[in-house]
């Protein structure tokens, strides 16, 4: 791709992130979508009728087309596309990789792309009875591989992950207690990107953490399998070590630099590599760390750099669905803890699951805007792993 090619990023922003039965409990995901779209178009200077596409990260909608409501919602144009995706958590992310997609094969010149989720609204789901004796079975997680064996219960996987690298229980809610701390100690900076809804200006969740009272908090997952009971407490997760159900919306912005010249925009990011990728079902939090290397190799090929590390970019957002997550994905990629997630991150501000990869976008869009770098454009990668072994990731370049 030709970096003068490249879609760029006109302007983002995101809905406060509320924990499930919170000031968002009201609302459908397109109306948690629809005000922080029209600000959107709002801060590019764009009117509704420019935009040619929305593409949205929907994850618990049950179907439907979460992206056609939303821009329906937002006063877009009737002949507007909307396309929806469900790639779980990486949907918000995935999302807006698609919409680059759409820029630079010609099918569109402006897109909205993100994601929306409200959990607190998702719909009842049941299993459709196969005979006429059987009754309905609800259920809240559907199954994220064919094979039961490789298809373990999410928390399972991380508490095992956490016994298998030695990530204690302690460890891990220190991290929780200092991503708390970063979202308190930079809310005034955070409510920059936040459109205000529901009386609602700031993320809901983020609290201060006393280290003692957190320690004797329940533990709600430890690692299985034929290990001492005492190995599995020290490195079980409890619950600050979790991210919690949330609801929230976040999308950006998009364009090619040629609609940016005809119309007269100010692009403020250049959209560089992105990669999605699978991995092994039974350790899906381990999928993050790996779309992140494949997309600073992209990334160092569309820069024509030598290589790309991330302790070279100034920003570096992941949404760390587990403590241990976060502590594995630094670990893995040789990255100073003090340079992920400098405003909290997952931990801090809850899961809306579709909309979570967009949110951690944003969150590093506006966390590379504050970096300033002598030594090159200031560059920013968002990453975010996903049920069943999925994971995405992308950099970006600020202008």
């Amino acid at each position: 791709m030709n970096p003068q090619d490249a879609p760029v990023i006109l302007a983002w922003a995101r809905s406060p992130v509320a924990p499930v039965g919170g000031a968002l409990r009201e609302l459908a995901a397109h109306e948690l979508g629809a005000p922080v779209l029209q600000a959107l178009l709002a801060r590019a200077g764009l009117p509704a009728r420019a935009v040619d596409a929305v593409v949205l990260g929907n994850a618990l909608g049950a179907g439907g087309n979460p992206a056609r409501m939303l821009a329906l919602a937002a006063g877009l144009p009737e002949r507007c596309a909307a396309h929806s995706v469900d790639t779980q958590c990486c949907s918000g992310l995935d999302s807006v990789a698609l919409a680059a997609g759409l820029l630079l094969s010609g099918q569109a010149d402006i897109v909205v792309a993100g994601g929306a989720e409200a959990w607190s609204r998702a719909p009842i789901r049941q299993t459709r009875p196969r005979h006429a004796d059987e009754l309905p079975v609800t259920y809240d997680r559907p199954a994220f591989a064919p094979d039961p064996a490789r298809d373990p219960d999410l928390l399972q996987s991380a508490a095992d992950h956490a016994l298998a690298h030695g990530i204690t229980r302690a460890v891990q809610e220190a991290h929780a207690i200092h991503s708390h701390a970063l979202a308190l100690a930079h809310r005034d900076r955070l409510a920059q990107e936040i459109v205000p809804m529901a009386g609602l200006d700031h993320d809901a969740y983020p609290r201060a953490l006393n280290p003692a009272r957190v320690a004797r908090m329940p533990v709600v997952a430890e690692a299985g399998g034929a290990v001492d009971a005492h190995a599995r407490q020290r490195h079980a997760l409890s619950t600050p070590t979790i991210s919690p159900k949330a609801d929230g919306a976040a999308l950006v912005l998009l364009a090619t630099p040629q609609a940016c010249a005809r119309l007269g925009l100010q692009p403020r990011a250049r959209w560089v590599a992105s990669a999605s990728l699978g991995h092994a079902p039974e350790t899906p939090l381990v999928a993050a760390a790996l779309a992140a290397q494949q997309v600073l190799e992209r990334g160092a090929a569309a820069l024509q750099l030598p290589c790309l590390t991330a302790a070279e970019l100034q920003a570096v957002e992941l949404h760390d669905a587990f403590a241990v997550q976060a502590l594995a994905f630094a670990a893995t990629l040789g990255l100073p803890l003090q340079q992920l997630n400098t405003g909290g991150g997952g931990l801090a501000r809850g899961h809306p699951i579709g909309a979570s990869g967009a949110v951690a976008l944003v969150r590093m869009l506006c966390d590379l805007h504050r970096t300033p770098t002598a030594h090159r454009p200031a560059l920013g990668l968002a990453a975010i792993a996903g049920a069943g072994g999925i994971g995405a990731a992308c950099l970006v370049q600020a202008l």
